[in-house]
């Protein structure tokens, strides 16, 4: 199909797949005729990228029409969906269009159901930092483009050091490639571990150790994590989505639902072996603590977000937190 639509959040991961769909349709000697790109700034893009569709491409190849950010799977006026409904099977096959959004497409929109008539829909959503089976995968996805070739411990190593930041772990498996250059061997934890910088799971420790009260743990991963260059925003990410999963964990529990799969369905997790796992992690807290550290979790982010200073407020929100954690 001429149609594409790519969405998800995952940033990185879909501007590589758009860059490979624009290698792989359009003539690199005559790019600048046949690739165009229109944003959401630009006034009627949509339509444009509709127009632009329909005419051929100069020269050789094909044509790539590439509308950005588009809004037309979650809000889509009468006009621009009389014009998919006239435009979309009357595509010629040498004219690609290219749709693309961070957000899950509507369903129920009219406009979202026409696309995936005429479309090849792609998601690049990010993987939950604690879906360990599927950033494994992607790790060795991602490998296997690279080019490197690593051993299913080193894959575990580096899927728990990168999370779901496809970026990071592009840039990672880069190091590890440069490194192996020349070596036939497949590249063990140790290789990892050395060139690798562990981030996530730092994030996930601190979580941790929030959750058991352990202050100075807390803050001494607080000020790694900080003097390491991480991101603040991207740690209380990590922090308010482990807290939102304990959270769901612990009231499933206590509504006295017994089914790991229903438990990871409701709760978002995608092993349900960790069900077990989770609930021992939070069998000693109570949910209205539970409750109480979302709140706390939110004003850090505010204050970071307002430019608050990073390691005092990160300190002081930590002790705040493990103080509320620790058992009576």
């Amino acid at each position: 199909m001429p149609v594409y639509v790519y969405w998800g959040e995952d940033d990185f991961a879909l501007e590589k797949a758009v860059v490979e769909l624009r290698d792989k349709t359009v003539d690199p000697l005559w790019t600048s005729f046949n690739y165009t790109v229109l944003t959401p700034e630009q006034p009627n893009a949509i339509i444009d990228g509709l127009n632009e569709a329909m005419t051929p491409p100069f020269g050789a190849g094909n044509r790539l029409v590439w509308v950005a950010n588009t809004t037309i799977c979650t809000q889509c006026p009468d006009n621009v969906l009389s014009e998919l409904q006239r435009t979309l099977s009357a595509i010629p096959e040498t004219s690609y269009l290219l749709l693309t959004f961070p957000n899950k497409p509507d369903e129920r929109l009219k406009s979202t159901k026409l696309l995936k008539q005429f479309a090849t829909v792609k998601s690049f959503a990010l993987i939950s930092p604690w879906d360990t089976e599927a950033l494994v995968r992607a790790v060795k996805e991602a490998a296997r483009k690279v080019g490197v070739t690593i051993t299913a411990n080193a894959a575990d190593v580096l899927a728990s050091s990168v999370g779901n930041d496809t970026r990071l772990l592009y840039n990672e498996l880069e190091k590890i490639r440069l490194y192996s250059l020349g070596s036939n061997f497949s590249q063990d934890e140790d290789v990892v571990l050395s060139l690798v910088r562990n981030t996530t799971q730092n994030s996930l420790q601190l979580a941790a150790a929030i959750r058991t009260g352990d202050t100075a743990k807390a803050l001494t991963l607080v000020s790694t994590l900080l003097a390491a260059s991480e991101p603040s925003l991207k740690i209380v990410a990590t922090l308010i989505g482990q807290f939102r999963t304990w959270l769901c964990v612990k009231v499933m529990a206590q509504s006295g639902e017994r089914n790991p799969q229903d438990i990871a369905k409701a709760c978002d997790i995608g092993n349900p072996k960790r069900i077990y796992f989770l609930q021992q992690e939070v069998k000693s807290l109570p949910v209205e603590r539970l409750v109480s550290t979302l709140p706390l979790l939110l004003e850090l982010e505010v204050s970071l977000k307002q430019g608050a200073a990073e390691l005092p407020t990160f300190q002081t929100k930590v002790i705040e937190l493990c103080q509320l954690c620790q058992a009576t």
